[in-house]
Parts: C-alpha cells; sequence; structure tokens
C-alpha cells in the first residue's frame, strides 16, 4: 500500500458556497449530537491500533502466499476515512488512509448486527478519524480490504474535507492552509517527506566524517554572517535590542577558537528583504567550519554530500526540474567568476578594473544592468543577471572580489579577489562558501571599511563585532566554511520551482491586512 490514491472527493461536497458549507457542518453537528446523546465520546484520549494499514496488507498478503485460507484476525486500524460511505444492499464500503497507504473498510448488515451497521451509516462522514477492528480478506476484485467487526469515532470531523481529486489548485489555500493540501495531495505529502529524508542523508554524511552537531544563539545582541537587514526586538528581561541572527557564522567559528575542529549547524535564519520563488525571509541554513581545511576542500565535501543525499532521497542523480533533467553527477564544473563572465558576456571584467571603466565596457556590449555604486557590486549585477540564468548543471563558482566577501580570506594568486565559491545549479545558488579569513587585523580593516559604508547608508553593510574580534585575536585555525540553503536544496531534490512548496508553512501576509 506504499502509493495511496488521491483523497476520494467528499459526494456531499459543497457547490453553491457558504450556504452549501454552513449545510454540511449543521449535518455533522446533528451526527456528533447524536453520538453525544448517546453517550459516546466523539473525541476518546486513546485509541487501539495492532496495525499499519500497509503492514496489515502486508501481513495479509504473507498469509496469502503461505496457503493459508484467511488472515490475519482481529487487526485494529486506525485512519481517515477518504471518499463517501458507499452503501450497497446490506454492506458499505469506505476507504480508510494512514500514513503508511490506503485500505478499503467493508462494513456488513450480517457481521455487525443491524443497530451497529445502521449507526455507522447514519454516523460517520467522510474526513472522519476512526478505528476499524476486524479481518483482513481480499474481495472479489481483488482489492486488500478489512471486514469490519466495530468502527468507532477517534475525531469527528465537523467540516468537509477537500473536494478535489488531485489536490488543492488555490495556491494560498495550499500555503495557508497546509494540512488540506497534505490531505488531498499524495504528491504534497511525498515532498515533505523527502525533505525529512534529505535532512537526516545530510546529518548522517557530516556524522560520518567526524563533524559534530552544534547550537547557536538565534537571538543576538549583534547580527552578522551575511549581507543582510536584520529583524529586531526587545529583550525585555535584559532591556536591550536583540537581533534575530542573519546567519550562525560568527559563532560557529568561535567554537574553532575554542578547540572544536569540526562543527556544523541546521537552523533558522531571518533576513529582513523580499520573497521570490527562491528567496523567503526565514529559511533554513546548513552551515559547517572544517579547520585546517580549505574552500577547494568545501567544494569536495559539498559535491560528495549533494550527491549522497540525492541518492537517499531519490535513488538517482538525475533530478527532474521544471520539465527538464538535472545531473547531478560528479565532478562539478568549477570556474572563476572572471571565467564565466567573460564566456556569457565577452566582458573581461580584469580589463576594466574601476567601477567608471567596467561600466562604461558594459554599456558599450548594451548589457542590461542597473548602476552600481562600486565595482564589485557591478560585478556582482552581471553574475546575477547573465551568469546565473545561464547555469543550469551544477557549478562551482569561484574567486568573488574581496569586497563582496568580507569575511574569506583574499586569494595569494590574486589579492583583488577572494578564496569563495558558490555553488550554482537550475539559475540559482544553493549556499556560499569561503576559505575563512583567521587574521584578526585584516578581518578588523574590513569591518571598519564597512562600517563606513553602513554610515553612507548601506543597511546591508556587515557591523563591526568586537566580540567576534576578540575572539580571533586568540588564534582561530586555517577553516574551510560551507553554508548551504535547506529550502533550495530541497527545490532541487523535489523538482520542485518554487521555494514555499518546500517550506511547510510560508509566512504569508494576514488575511485582510494592507497591502
Amino acid at each position: 500500500m506504499s502509493d495511496p490514491r488521491p483523497l476520494q472527493p467528499d459526494a456531499e461536497a459543497p457547490d453553491d458556497g457558504a450556504g452549501g458549507l454552513a449545510q454540511l457542518v449543521a449535518a455533522r453537528r446533528a451526527r456528533l449530537a447524536r453520538l453525544e446523546d448517546a453517550g459516546i465520546d466523539a473525541f476518546p484520549p486513546r485509541a487501539e491500533r495492532t496495525h499499519m494499514v500497509a503492514d496489515a496488507a502486508a501481513a495479509f498478503e504473507a498469509v496469502e502466499a503461505s496457503g493459508e485460507a484467511e488472515g490475519p484476525h482481529d487487526v485494529a486500524l486506525a485512519g481517515r476515512l477518504v471518499g463517501a460511505l458507499r452503501r450497497m444492499g446490506g454492506s458499505i464500503f469506505v476507504h480508510m488512509r494512514d500514513e503508511s497507504g490506503e485500505v478499503q473498510l467493508h462494513l456488513r448488515r450480517d457481521r455487525m448486527g443491524e443497530a451497529a451497521f445502521e449507526d455507522a451509516a447514519e454516523t460517520f462522514d467522510a474526513g472522519d478519524i476512526v478505528g476499524a477492528r476486524g479481518s483482513m480478506f481480499r474481495t472479489r476484485r481483488g482489492e486488500v480490504s478489512l471486514t469490519v467487526d466495530g468502527l468507532t469515532m477517534l475525531a469527528k470531523s465537523l467540516f468537509p474535507l477537500p473536494e478535489k481529486w488531485h489536490g488543492i489548485q488555490d495556491v494560498e489555500t495550499r500555503y495557508r492552509q497546509r494540512y488540506l493540501d497534505l490531505l488531498s495531495s499524495a504528491e504534497a505529502r511525498e515532498r515533505f517527506r523527502k525533505r525529512s529524508t534529505m535532512l537526516r542523508a545530510m546529518r548522517d554524511f557530516l556524522d560520518a566524517r567526524g563533524f559534530m552537531e552544534v547550537e547557536t544563539p538565534v537571538l543576538q545582541p549583534l547580527y552578522g554572517g551575511g549581507a543582510a537587514r536584520p529583524f529586531t526586538t526587545h529583550y525585555h528581561a535584559l532591556d536591550q535590542t536583540v537581533y534575530l541572527r542573519i546567519a550562525d557564522e560568527l559563532y560557529l567559528k568561535r567554537l574553532l577558537v575554542g578547540g572544536y575542529e569540526r562543527v556544523y549547524e541546521i537552523c533558522k535564519d531571518f533576513r529582513n528583504e523580499g520573497i521570490d520563488r527562491t528567496h523567503m525571509p526565514e529559511f533554513t541554513m546548513m552551515e559547517v567550519y572544517w579547520a585546517y581545511a580549505d574552500y577547494r576542500d568545501m567544494m569536495d565535501l559539498t559535491e560528495q554530500m549533494v550527491v549522497h543525499m540525492a541518492r537517499a532521497v531519490n535513488g538517482t542523480l538525475v533530478v527532474e526540474l521544471d520539465g527538464r533533467p538535472l545531473d547531478l553527477s560528479p565532478p562539478w564544473r568549477r570556474v572563476t567568476v572572471r571565467d564565466a563572465i567573460i564566456e556569457v558576456t565577452g566582458l573581461d571584467i580584469q580589463e576594466h578594473d574601476t567601477l567608471a571603466a567596467l561600466a562604461n565596457a558594459v554599456r558599450a556590449k548594451g548589457l542590461a544592468v542597473k548602476d552600481e555604486p562600486t565595482w564589485p557590486r557591478l560585478v556582482d549585477a552581471l553574475l546575477g543577471a547573465f551568469v546565473e540564468p545561464a547555469i543550469w548543471e551544477p557549478v562551482f563558482l569561484m574567486d568573488h572580489p574581496v569586497a563582496l566577501s568580507p569575511l574569506a580570506k583574499r586569494s595569494p594568486d590574486d589579492p583583488r579577489y577572494a578564496e569563495r565559491f558558490e555553488p550554482l545549479v537550475a539559475g540559482f545558488e544553493l549556499g556560499n562558501s569561503f576559505t575563512e579569513l583567521n587574521d584578526p587585523l585584516e578581518q578588523r580593516a574590513r569591518f571598519e571599511e564597512m562600517a563606513g559604508q553602513r554610515e553612507a547608508g548601506d543597511e546591508e553593510a556587515h557591523p563591526l563585532d568586537e566580540d567576534f574580534l576578540t575572539a580571533l585575536m586568540h588564534g582561530m585555525p586555517p577553516t574551510g566554511g560551507l553554508g548551504i540553503g535547506i529550502d533550495r536544496l530541497a527545490m532541487v531534490l523535489t523538482g520542485t520551482t518554487n521555494i514555499r512548496d518546500v517550506v511547510l508553512f510560508p509566512q504569508l501576509r494576514t488575511v485582510g491586512a494592507k497591502q
């Protein structure tokens, strides 16, 4: 029973707006009252269950294969009724679903008794959560079923289930009432099961290589580890302003100073910025730091980890995304920012190493990008406008301008660039990685430079963090660091094109709020 059918439409589902719904709810409330009048608790505190649906079906098939005539007997199942009760003379048929699958229930008047049979017909609705006890058998049409001796109400459903055969079509309803999306769509349930498998595989991969999972503060007196505007709140007990973290990088690096050599955290981060198909202000990240490694080691780690996760989730390294095959097989291509821009635009940024020169070259080539205040930001704009959309198969985009990488070590080959890479796939970045800057004096100088940018009005410029600099003054080993966006990676491994479809409860504007 590993591939349950989509939820059947409720035969009584309203088709005439709120009035129809109100009548349905009133009918269900009347059935609830009937149970209460009979002294039956429609929401009992516990349920008896001997098998999950899939286990009961497997046990029956094992008995059947052994040649025995019947069995197993005295099976107790629990789950939700899906689809209308179908009455055929002295029989009622209805399907029950639990997390493992779906099974048909067969209620017979001659087996349950006249009173119990009629009570079931008059009391139960699609959507009710019930307990069913009986024996497994196969119908003449070949369907494994449970012939029911007794049916017990475990939770009366007072609202009807979604009407759709193949999931809820209204996007906002899917996000606001995710439980209805999950009830009505096997695809949605499988997508989030894959996300869970993905996270378990990530942990298994890192744990097997000696990395230790840790936890760092969500509320921070000073945010850092990225370029973003934070969410701000007030800590009443301490009477001070604090920030929801935009990254956990600086705390994880403090642990390297403290002597741990391989640490990681899977965490919620918060950036007070826009929403689109690949961005959400509240998102899940995995950050990992590896002492005595560099960004090339982190490329190998990233490639191996994603391959391990893809096999765990899908059993293959080829996924379908937006109707196209995407092959995650190693080795992933490694290309510098400079070479990638040359390939896509024909423009060599190194030949135009000032803002004015590069801006003139961009205009001369007719490249449509907005004006930027600095040479590195114009380089970044070229990446976003032309390089990222041109990438489909996985690529490590290496060696970014230092000014865009304030926590990364300079390249010894060209100090204008940092030892940094972004893993890119299907037109967007999956994360960010550096050979981490561990020189406290250079780190201070970069923080001070960004402090000037903040004073000039750049809200996303990194603040100066004296406590972190104090930690670096005690010595941090050469380190490779990596941050991977869990939500974006889930998009890739589940073949999903919108980040909200891989987040169980995405944040939405409050109903009725002003635009």
